[in-house]
């Protein structure tokens, strides 16, 4: 039975607590740590079972006890604290992205080499059952040699433009999760970036300087194409969708809903919406990554999502970046 730590008890930290102490084998979590640490928090951890609650992550590193660490504080210090746990001899699962800064990413898979510990980055869509049967599709051969990927990703609604302001932007903080998926699915590494975007929904996003509406064109080194359409906000629900285009044929996935029910009448035929929001459509997910990452720890083998398939999609959301704001293609080679 592995010891987890978890630090930071935000959203998406609770989300891992609540995944591993009910669905995920071989582990459990020994401790939670958050500097923002309220009652509020200290029930949540007491429902679930964990007795050691701290506000100072460092005695989560301190305990010898202590297997892996899951890292799910602001993105300002996932890489420092990667860098601490993995000097301490933990293993590290690092809520994406590890940094906004390309010297910091660098830094942290230099410690990681060198430590030699077990790393992953927290890139949940590779476990989604649509995405992994598309994946899964293409290795088979079921549709040849990739040519077109696409890959629409639409939130519910926009974030407050106070959370803009710190993300890093649509790029790093939203795209960054489909260029990802670009990656998974095409089985080739991105060359070339062009973007355009608008603040389409919310003029104060694009006064704070960022946009909320992208299409994002990109080249692999294997001559496939790609193209990722964003938006901060569509009125139906959580849209998630993505198909592999190729010299044999096609395979593509719909939005998960409620039911599959079609009302077909006199008036028309309506169907449920999408799922709202990604703790409904991604839960299992987060389930099966928590998974794969202990599994890679009791079988010593390597994690499925690695500390340089943390690092790629930051280049291309810079890219991207740049490609917006100068208007031309950009080459991944001009950033790294």
């Amino acid at each position: 039975m592995l010891n987890l730590g978890v630090i930071g008890l935000g959203r998406i930290g609770k989300v891992h607590v609540e995944s591993i102490t009910t669905c995920v084998r071989g582990a459990k979590v020994k401790a939670v740590a958050d500097p923002f640490l309220n009652e509020e928090g200290k029930e949540f951890a007491k429902k679930h079972g964990i007795e050691e609650v701290y506000t100072d992550y460092k005695k989560i590193l301190n305990d010898k006890d202590i297997d892996a660490v899951i890292i799910c504080s602001s993105t300002n210090t996932h890489a420092n604290i990667s860098k601490e746990a993995a000097l301490a001899g933990k293993h590290v699962f690092c809520e994406k992205p590890i940094d906004h800064d390309l010297e910091k990413i660098k830094e942290v898979i230099e410690t990681v080499e060198k430590t030699k510990v077990k790393y992953q980055v927290g890139f949940n869509r590779r476990f989604d059952h649509n995405f992994k049967a598309i994946k899964q599709a293409v290795l088979a051969g079921k549709v040849g040699e990739p040519q077109v990927i696409k890959v629409t990703s639409r939130d519910p609604e926009a974030p407050p433009v106070e959370y803009v302001k710190v993300s890093g932007g649509i790029f790093l903080d939203m795209t960054i999760h489909d260029f990802d998926m670009m990656r998974f699915l095409s089985g080739s590494e991105v060359e070339e970036v062009f973007a355009i975007g608008g603040a389409l929904i919310n003029k104060e996003i694009g006064e704070a300087g960022d946009i909320d509406t992208a299409i994002i064109t990109l080249k692999f080194a294997s001559g496939a194409m790609g193209v990722i359409d964003n938006s901060r906000e569509a009125a139906y629900g959580y849209d998630q969708r993505a198909e592999v285009f190729g010299s044999k044929g096609a395979v593509e996935t719909k939005n998960d809903s409620n039911s599959t029910a079609i009302i077909s009448t006199k008036d028309g035929v309506t169907g449920e919406k999408p799922l709202y929001f990604f703790l409904e459509r991604y839960m299992a997910s987060f389930s099966q990554e928590m998974q794969e990452f202990v599994d890679a720890i009791v079988n010593d083998t390597e994690t499925p999502v690695t500390v340089m398939d943390g690092l790629k999609p930051v280049l291309i959301g810079i890219a991207a970046k740049k490609s917006l704001v100068e208007g031309r293609p950009v080459k991944i080679s001009e950033i790294m």
